[in-house]
């Protein structure tokens, strides 16, 4: 058999081309999504101010001991005497600590990241000009900012704008600005904690044998001992925790694709096979079995699949890169994560779509393997429709899985409920995907009078077209199905997610005004400044972070190394805000449910009610803050909020030293009754400097933007995996046409004009079309109304209608095109030209 797959091949081409490009694009979306699958599991970030240092000590960020080894928000400091420690290791020739913070300079709003001099020993800085900065007021600039040795600059640090006279200038990669290492701690808000340090091996030593010295000194630690790649992490931490993100977002993207392939192969594939029943007929009519059939056809495939995987296999690489550094720019991953992926990806890329195109041959050949040989020739001039008994089963064990995940996301929270929709859309168009001749029969059937009576001849010859040949039918209508029902249910989804984030931020925002600074914070006493300013009723300050209640099975020893075990305690993931206890209430939607929001000070937290059952007001809330710290904090209050959006409040001073910049982001602001607000925030604005001050309306348009950026994502997602989708959705109809040489011939013999014949295909395409959009609509609605339910409580999903409208216009003039433009080119043969049938 697979010596007459290699004979057959060369007499289908225009079949056979249609399935090799949807596996070919299959297969390389499939490898890339494997390379970006192995890096996000080596997060490899290669170092550029630490490249200097062989060995980096830095903070660990893993919360170890948990189920899930969470990853902490903020940056995990060390203690900067560690560094001495460490200085007397075997094999260590000299130590460099290093800190950052935010340096902003006010001339030109220039922001910089301000270190110690010291660190330049880890960095690729070189004293071009000038000296080291050796004392208070002193700072070194990079020399591409324009400045001049003993120049005085203004810059804004800690908040507060600093004059600084210009020791030196330094040349390298990068803008920095450097101060002495007192006066940078200091800067930093974290004085005796530093960010990390650099080793710097003595000459001939082993680096692994010295990193197994220094992994002893820091044993009992919080700290991670770092080299190669991995010293990137310590330059930024975000790349373990979104780096890690990038995990599941490759595997779903992956999958989803790979479904994807499935039916577009299986579509096209069948819609080939079908051409060739009078050869797949004479087969079983003189004596081949199912089971030869069958390898025929599987063999034929996998010839295209290893053809189409083996040149995937160059481009797949390549767009493994292109979306990692897509996500990168949208701000999804950090940009300082490297593509890492060697020859596994893509030989598990390239094994997955070769299965995948296997499963595909397998469910186009099934049709054709089961006819019997007495009905052999007889369906290769009519179609008979049989529904496989396995089929049937399988379709409907789907749609029950589909049922199972819609609940599950209707019962999810508003912010997870999305992670639970994906899957449930690909199982709800597998489902009907299967089911696809029963639907292609029933909107046949639907659609019958309505089309005769708005087209007459062109109608009638249109449906019966359709009733006689479900099969083929149900193979163009599939990629419509897939294209609009990933559309629709991708791009609704994005929608009613962003709908209720920006829907819960406003309900809880109730201040008028909200205080910034460019230099990236402000110092905490700027809110007692405010709150005292005429015209302000109330401010609280507000800091985010995220934290822990610690289960009582990690209240003991901190756990250092290694994965917990399936049995290991999940703690509760909220995110932390920090407050102002005299403004919070006038300034955001929390209400005390028990206890009182006056009372934050201090050690003191308000938990939501969800997480504040076992402990009564007075009790002790172990906790562990952003940057792993742990804090024993007295439950003061318990407040309200919306599933999955779970926050707990604490005192602004309590958190803002577990926070990375160790400043306050924002400062709420209400304004008292009859106040002019314009004039307040030009007020606030001039009367401190560095001050930013919006409105509640100009904060709304920052929260949507940065919905948007978010959003990104998904719009990457759905325009790859739809624009396949949309390929295929012409390939599937342009072979679908392709099959109807022999009938178009036999309409010309008979007297039908061009014209008629392309009304009647003109009609056939809108039915196809409305049968996709039909199927697509049921994918859609059965993952976004429990979505819905889950999000915005309502069982419509928003966004706008014109989505929907697009959608359909897309589909329609898509499916037109690849349907009358193959016609038309068909049409142009005599109809007499090498006689009734044709080469197929």
């Amino acid at each position: 058999m697979i010596r007459i797959a290699l004979r057959t091949l060369r007499f289908h081409k225009g079949g056979f081309a249609a399935s090799f490009v949807g596996m070919f694009l299959g297969a390389a979306i499939v490898i890339g999504c494997g390379g970006l699958l192995e890096s996000g599991i080596h997060r490899a970030a290669p170092p550029l101010r630490l490249d200097a240092a062989p060995i980096v000590v830095s903070g660990d960020q893993r919360y170890h001991g948990t189920a899930k080894d969470e990853v902490f928000a903020e940056r995990v400091p060390l203690d900067a005497g560690l560094a001495g420690v460490l200085a007397s290791v075997p094999g260590v020739a000299g130590v460099a600590a290093d800190v950052s913070f935010p340096v902003t300079l006010t001339r030109d709003g220039r922001r910089l990241t301000g270190h110690g001099w010291s660190s330049t020993r880890l960095a690729p800085y070189r004293l071009v000009q000038g000296s080291a900065p050796s004392g208070p007021g002193r700072i070194v600039l990079s020399d591409r900012l324009g400045v001049r040795v003993g120049e005085t600059v203004e810059a804004l640090v800690r908040g507060r704008a600093e004059q600084y006279r210009v020791s030196g200038l330094v040349g390298g990669a990068g803008d920095g600005a450097f101060l002495p290492d007192a006066e940078a701690g200091q800067a930093a808000g974290r004085p005796g904690e530093v960010d990390s340090i650099g080793l710097f091996t003595a000459p001939g030593a082993d680096v692994a044998k010295v990193r197994r010295n220094v992994e002893r000194a820091v044993d009992g630690r919080q700290a991670s001992v770092l080299t190669g790649d991995e010293r990137g992490l310590a330059e930024n931490p975000d790349v373990m925790s979104e780096g890690e993100d990038l995990i599941p977002l490759a595997a779903a993207f992956g999958g989803l694709s790979a479904m994807v392939t499935v039916f577009v192969v299986a579509a096209t594939l069948g819609l080939s096979i079908r051409r060739r029943r009078p050869q797949t007929a004479l087969l079983r009519a003189v004596g081949a079995t199912p089971g030869q059939i069958r390898r025929l056809i599987v063999g034929e495939t996998m010839l295209l699949a290893v053809a189409a995987t083996g040149l995937a296999c160059l481009p797949g690489p390549h767009v493994g890169r292109w979306l990692l550094a897509a996500f990168a720019e949208a701000g999804v991953v950090p940009d300082t994560l490297a593509y890492r992926a060697g020859i596994v990806p893509v030989a598990a890329g390239a094994c997955t779509a070769l299965l995948t195109a296997l499963g595909a041959a397998f469910v186009a050949a099934h049709a054709a393997a089961r006819t019997r040989p007495v009905e052999a020739l007889a369906e290769a001039s009519r179609e008979t429709r049989r529904f496989s008994r396995i089929r049937l089963v399988l379709g409907l064990a789907f749609l029950a899985g589909g049922a199972a995940l819609a609940w599950g996301t209707a019962g999810s929270d508003g912010p997870d409920a999305a992670g639970v929709a994906t899957p449930a859309a690909m199982v709800w168009t597998a489902g009907f995907a299967l089911l696809g001749p029963v639907l292609a029969a029933a909107v046949t059937a639907a659609l019958r009078r309505p089309l005769r009576a708005a087209t007459g001849c062109a109608g009638y010859l249109a449906t019966e077209n359709a009733r006689a040949g479900t099969s083929r039918l149900t193979g163009a209508i599939l990629p419509v199905m897939l294209a609009t029902g990933l559309a629709l249910a991708l791009t609704y989804m994005q929608t009613t997610q962003a709908e209720g984030a920006r829907a819960v931020f406003q309900d809880n925002l109730r201040a008028d005004l909200a205080v910034t600074s460019p230099a990236g914070g402000l110092p905490l006493d700027a809110v007692d400044w405010i709150a005292r300013r005429p015209g302000v009723a109330a401010a609280s300050a507000q800091v985010t972070s995220t934290g822990y209640i610690e289960p009582a099975e990690l209240a003991g020893p901190l756990v250092h190394k290694g994965d917990a075990d399936e049995g290991a305690p999940q703690p509760p993931t909220m995110a932390l805000l920090g407050v102002t206890a005299a403004g919070v209430t006038r300034t955001t939607a929390y209400r005390a449910t028990g206890g009182s929001l006056d009372a934050l000070d201090g050690a003191s937290v308000a938990l939501p009610e969800r997480f504040a059952a076992p402990y009564r007001i007075g009790d002790t809330v172990p906790m562990r803050l952003g940057d792993g710290s742990r804090a024993a904090l007295r439950l003061v209050a318990t407040v309200r909020t919306r599933p999955g959006y779970e926050t707990a409040l604490l005192p602004a001073a309590t958190l803002l030293p577990h926070t990375g910049g160790g400043l306050v982001p924002q400062i709420m602001v209400t304004a008292q009754p009859g106040a002019d607000r314009d004039r307040l925030a030009r007020t606030l604005a001039q009367g401190h400097p560095g001050l930013r001050v919006v409105d509640r309306a100009a904060l709304s348009a920052l929260r949507a933007e940065q919905d948007r950026t978010q959003a990104w994502m998904s719009w990457l997602v759905l325009a790859v995996v739809v624009g396949y989708a949309a390929i295929a959705l012409v390939n599937a109809q342009i072979l679908a046409v392709g099959e109807r040489r022999r009938q178009f011939r036999l309409l010309r013999l008979v007297g039908a004009a061009r014209r008629q014949i392309l009304r009647m295909m003109a009609v056939e395409a809108v039915l196809v079309t409305a049968a996709g959009l039909a199927a697509g609509a049921l994918v859609a609605a059965a993952t976004l109304v429990p979505l819905s339910l889950s999000v915005l409580d309502a069982p419509v999903p928003h966004g706008s209608p014109w989505i929907l409208a697009t959608v359909i216009a897309a589909a329609l003039a898509l499916t037109l095109a690849a349907t009358l433009l193959p016609t038309l080119a068909l049409l142009r043969e005599r109809p007499g030209g090498t006689g009734a049938g044709g080469r197929h």
